[in-house]
């Protein structure tokens, strides 16, 4: 009796560990050819990605939008294999990846997975073309086809002629243009690309960006683009907007460009003028008030008293003038009248 109960206590045990290695999971959609659901990661307690779901479609171009710090690079990482997530599931052709040893994973980004980066990271030992040649190489290529591979990417994004030099001779964009010749040479079936036109021109980037869609047409490659310049989004089929770790639904790449078009000068300003407060209406202006500034006291001179108006009488009447002296009756005086 004892014993069995001891074996039913090593069973549960068992089956417990076993539901800690091996939660359950749901497959993806079929046609997707990259999934993942309720992603989260932290770097030294900051979170990173707050519960990202995603699908990404066989031969699609997505694009990744959002200002730095957003997230954008670690959700690449997490869905390329260069790091795991702290929970959630990622599939790839519809295998768990997110259950994946290191070395699987390894595997995995070196056979069916391309990767290109702000920086280029090229080995300083070697030629240009020796390293874009190394990843058909590792994924299992002979020498002779990944030297063809090779000769036949770097021709395309316009680069051949450095093909014998090494990266300490070559500028800064060329050096890009040869870690995008080393994503696409084995072939990858998902290309991920981190910023990955950020230290070129815009002659070289469009190039670029011409030669990377191109290739996810014709070869069936899809390609997931992280960038905060819209006119990398612009070559997306799909764009979604991530902001705190946090991801939008992906829309169309001509809905999202208009969705973040600026608006033009006439309708901001009728935008900015309908949310200031009615102006009161306008009256005849009076005239101007005086400032009250005290007056110094006149003096006595200046000084005079109001008018006392007079009572108006009617003048007396005309009487005759009667002379009371010799001034006023001259003829009184006069020799004739003794």
């Amino acid at each position: 009796m004892s014993r069995n109960r001891s074996a039913d206590q090593s069973f549960y045990r068992q089956k417990q560990h076993l539901d800690r290695e091996d939660p359950v999971t749901t497959a993806p959609p079929d046609n997707d050819v990259l999934w993942a659901r309720a992603l989260v990661k932290a770097h030294q307690g900051t979170p990173a990605l707050r519960g990202v779901s995603i699908g990404v479609r066989e031969g699609e171009v997505l694009a990744v939008t959002g200002p730095r710090g957003s997230g954008k690079t670690s959700l690449l990482d997490c869905l390329s294999g260069l790091s795991s997530p702290d929970q959630g599931e990622i599939w790839f052709n519809s295998s768990p990846v997110h259950t994946l040893a290191r070395a699987a994973r390894e595997r995995l980004r070196r056979e069916r997975f391309g990767y290109v980066g702000t920086e280029p990271h090229l080995v300083p030992e070697l030629t240009a073309a020796e390293n874009v040649a190394l990843a058909p190489l590792l994924a299992g290529a002979t020498r002779k086809e990944a030297a063809t591979a090779a000769a036949e990417w770097l021709e395309r994004l316009d680069v051949a002629d450095c093909a014998k030099l090494r990266p300490a001779e070559l500028r800064q964009d060329q050096r890009q243009r040869i870690a995008v010749a080393r994503a696409l040479a084995h072939g990858p079936s998902v290309v991920f690309a981190d910023e990955p036109t950020a230290p070129l021109h815009r002659e070289a980037r469009d190039q670029v960006m011409r030669i990377l869609v191109a290739a996810a047409r014709s070869h069936r490659i899809t390609l997931l683009l992280a960038t905060h310049d819209p006119a990398v989004a612009r070559y997306a089929d799909r764009v979604a907007a991530m902001a705190d770790g946090r991801l939008a639904t992906p829309i169309g790449a001509r809905q999202a460009l208009a969705a973040s078009a600026p608006q033009p000068p006439a309708a901001a300003g009728a935008t900015a003028a309908s949310a200031l407060p009615p102006k009161p209406p306008q009256t005849a202006p009076g005239p101007t008030p005086q400032p009250l500034t005290p007056q110094p006291p006149a003096s006595p001179a200046q000084t005079s008293p109001p008018p006392t108006p007079q009572p108006q009488t009617s003048p007396p009447p005309k009487t005759a003038k009667t002379p009371t002296s010799l001034e006023e009756d001259p003829d009184r005086c006069s020799p004739t009248s003794v």
